[in-house]
Order: C-alpha cells, then structure tokens, then sequence
C-alpha cells in the first residue's frame, strides 16, 4: 500500500509556472519538476475541492495547464468533520479569515488520513511556529496530523 500525498496548489503552481527570476523559487520550481518526474509514482496523490478551485483562478492559459495537471488525480472533498476541524484551527491559532483555504487543506488531509500534505506555503501551511500548537488541536480532535513538507522534503527523505 502506497503512502498518502495531498497535493496543495502552490506545488501545482510550482509545477505549471514559468521559470522564475528569484534563484530561491527557480530552484524550488526545479525541485517540484525533479519530484514529479521521480518520485509522485511512488506514492497515491490527491487533491481537494479547494485546489482545483484555487488552481482554476489567474490567467485563463495557465489555469488549464494547471488544471490538466491535476487530471486524474483523487479528489478529496470537504465534510462535516474536516469543516469542524478547520474551524477548531483557525480560532485555536487566531488566523484570519483570509487564509481559511490554508486550514482546509490541513483539515481535509487530516481527517482524510493523508500520510503527507505536500506545499510549498511556509507561511500559513508549512508554518513551524504553529506546528506544535496545530498538532494539538488535530490530536485534541481525534486526528493524526500529517507530515507537512515541501518537496524537498520529499525528495531528500529516504522512502522505508
């Protein structure tokens, strides 16, 4: 059985985007290029309702080529469960109503049973000054929080 990867949209976007002038992104765009092409096989992807909506927005040209990326991959949908969690997460970490979508997606994978959220969001997913007190209140929930990491992360682990 194959571990669990929920992809966010900043992978995608990652994935889908030209070339960056910042050699901070450009290499993080060249990591998510060398994990795509290596070592997604490895692993059972999905997304959620929340990507595909958020991937959909922008220019109409680089919306479909974001969107054909995701193509067949699994769609986690949103549930009683996940939106209770997701508020838990907001009002337990004070974050503002703008990033409510960056709690789905922690939400939805955790409930879901998501063994990896992969993001390259450092600033609301991939936060580590949130991390222990975000374990909590998943844990405090009855959920098992998954790993969040880059592809970095992914790429550089060692697969058991």
């Amino acid at each position: 059985m194959k571990e669990k990867v929920y992809v966010e949209t900043s992978v995608v976007s990652y994935l889908c985007s030209r070339p960056s002038r910042d050699l901070i992104v450009a290499a993080s765009q060249e990591v998510t290029h060398e994990w795509w092409d290596k070592e997604r096989s490895h692993y059972d992807l999905f997304v959620s309702e929340f990507v595909l909506s958020e991937i959909a927005e922008g220019d109409r040209v680089a919306a479909l080529k974001r969107q054909e990326v995701v193509q067949g991959i699994a769609i986690l949908t949103a549930s009683e469960a996940s939106e209770r969690l997701a508020s838990k997460i907001m009002k337990g970490l004070k974050l503002p109503g703008s990033i409510a979508d960056d709690a789905a997606h922690i939400s939805i994978a955790s409930v879901q049973g998501v063994d990896y959220l992969l993001t390259w969001n450092c600033a609301h997913i991939a936060n580590p000054h949130w991390l222990a007190k975000l374990v909590g209140i998943i844990t405090a929930c009855g959920y098992v929080m998954p790993v969040i990491c880059t592809p970095q992360g992914l790429l550089e682990g060692k697969r058991p």
